[in-house]
């Protein structure tokens, strides 16, 4: 699943003329980093949400077959993650999946963090696996973070005071079970992430490499050289 739909209000004014999924970083739009990365993993099939300036997604994936792309049409009604998540669950089988924000964007260590996660998965312990990435070392991140990680990987969410050391890196396997009791309608994905921290099912991996924060104009850049010195 790779969540597309979103209104990229604070990547403007690069998201006016284009959806944010479509901004260029290093010359390459955001959802063809994240989907190079699936396809890398050796995901075949990714279902892909679509709702603010929808027609230029679908035309720009129209060529695409690795992997081969399903839309989810969300041009109605914006769901938010999880409402877009419930939306496409038909689409999606009955078994875990994978799930990636289209903005999201990391340098892999050795081996393919989506790889790492896929390996990692044990559903009989998890609802959810979440790809974290360390505050300190991530680009273009100067948040409080997300999650604490207990040495098992079970995630306990930040307090509203605290400062945690991992943050949400937008890539994650998750059960279909996490959105039994999801509620109709848009709703945030990070409400049924602290149901399953309650239930100690919500577990997370370090991840190895970069994560870049990509949320901002500004941000775009700070990428860009990041990705230049990993090369360099």
């Amino acid at each position: 699943m790779l969540l597309a739909a979103g209104l990229g209000k604070r990547m403007r004014p690069h998201s006016d003329p284009l959806p944010k999924p479509l901004v260029k970083v290093a010359g390459k739009p955001l959802i063809d980093h994240a989907l190079d990365r699936l396809a890398e993993a050796g995901v075949e099939r990714a279902v892909v949400n679509v709702h603010y300036r929808a027609d230029a997604i679908e035309q720009h994936l129209a060529g695409r077959t690795r992997p081969r792309i399903v839309i989810s049409d969300e041009r109605e009604e914006l769901l938010e993650t999880g409402g877009g998540i419930v939306k496409a669950l038909p689409l999606l089988g009955e078994g875990p999946f994978v799930a990636v924000n289209s903005d999201t964007l990391w340098i892999d260590g050795v081996k393919p963090n989506l790889v790492r996660l896929g390996h990692a998965f044990d559903r009989t312990r998890m609802d959810a696996l979440l790809l974290l990435a360390p505050t300190a070392t991530s680009v273009g991140y100067t948040g409080r973070g997300d999650f604490r990680m207990a040495a098992s990987g079970r995630l306990v969410r930040r307090a509203e005071r605290d400062v945690v050391p991992f943050v949400y890196a937008g890539a994650a396997i998750l059960s279909p079970a996490l959105f039994a009791d999801a509620p109709e309608g848009a709703f945030s994905l990070t409400r049924l992430f602290d149901h399953a921290a309650d239930a100690e099912r919500l577990f997370g991996l370090r991840l190895e490499g970069v994560w870049m924060h990509v949320g901002t104009p500004e941000a775009v850049a700070d990428a860009e050289d990041a990705m230049v010195a990993s090369v360099g």
